[in-house]
């Protein structure tokens, strides 16, 4: 994809140097098209009403123009996209953190700004979501729901979102090297890879799925999960199968998904498991344990039974 010049260097940066994703980078992109596209608009077109910002073309953008734009001018973007694209405030603390990115990296690394107009930029507050998962007893429903022709195949997949906790990308990049024993290596966002060790539930589904899995006319020979192609499965396909036993199981499949499945496995690790935070971020891969904590607000019975601990609980 050919990126407008004045974004190009950066976003080519973000993949090459920070081995950001590819729908990391595209998230980036289109933050920042639509923020040089309102700035455009606001302050070159005098924020005219006959033109529409969607088709303002970003190679209007150089680097003069850009250090014009102030604090003022960003948080009047922001309240564009709160007040006309009903951007939650999720949605607007990524813009954020796009802006900040960008104007960091034009300062520092491009050296084509001398300031920086987001050093005194907020973001906006965001409430704590609690995640959503399964409880064990609809896990086992949904284990229990696996059949038909790919039953095997299926069957592993669901075992290793509910036992290790990948992400999707995860799971469908996984090859038959990267399984050693009782041991699996990750290579999760941003190109970090981690070990992640197999149960007994795990291995005993990929030794069923290794049985049938096909040896002939494979097209990618190293990937563990194969479609009916013989091709490397898709996170389409997997998301579509995961659906499709959510559905069976008896489960709200508008509540429930394949990365709702993740959230599952952290959750009844952190209250079956007496894992500790930082285990179960090394466990998911989380760069920051504060993506961790939402999992400790989860289960009331760890907080009264600290409580309890407590040695003057008795009186």
């Amino acid at each position: 994809m050919q990126y407008p010049n004045v974004l190009n260097d950066f976003l080519n940066y973000l993949s090459t140097i920070r081995a950001k994703s590819p729908n990391t980078v595209q998230a980036y992109f289109y933050d920042l098209q639509l923020f040089l596209r309102y700035m455009l608009w606001y302050k070159k077109y005098n924020s005219s009403n006959s033109i529409d910002i969607e088709s303002i073309d970003v190679n209007e953008v150089d680097y003069d123009f850009l250090k014009t734009i102030t604090l003022s001018d960003l948080y009047a973007f922001l309240s564009y996209v709160t007040n006309k694209r009903n951007n939650s405030a999720r949605a607007r603390a990524r813009k954020v953190a796009s802006l900040r990115a960008y104007f960091k990296y034009l300062v520092n690394k491009a050296h084509v700004l001398d300031n920086d107009p987001t050093r005194e930029l907020e973001s906006p507050k965001i409430s704590q979501r609690q995640p959503v998962y399964l409880t064990l007893d609809e896990s086992k429903e949904l284990l229990n729901s696996v059949e038909g022709p790919y039953k095997e195949r299926d069957k592993a997949i669901l075992t290793i979102f509910l036992n290790c906790g990948l992400r999707l990308s995860e799971l469908v990049g996984i090859n038959l090297e990267d399984i050693k024993d009782d041991t699996l290596t990750v290579i999760g966002k941003g190109d970090k890879q981690r070990t992640v060790y197999l149960n007994n539930a795990c291995i005993k589904a990929l030794k069923e799925y290794m049985k049938v899995r096909p040896q002939d006319g494979v097209k990618d020979k190293n990937a563990l999960f194969l479609s009916r192609n013989k091709r490397r499965i898709s996170a389409k396909t997997v998301q579509y199968i995961v659906k499709k036993y959510i559905k069976a199981a008896g489960l709200n499949t508008k509540k429930y998904s394949t990365h709702k499945l993740r959230h599952t496995a952290a959750t009844l690790m952190y209250k079956y498991g007496d894992v500790d935070i930082r285990t179960l971020q090394h466990l998911l891969g989380h760069a920051n344990i504060s993506t961790t904590q939402i999992y400790t607000h989860i289960d009331d019975k760890k907080i009264r039974d600290a409580v309890n601990k407590n040695p003057l609980s008795n009186g």
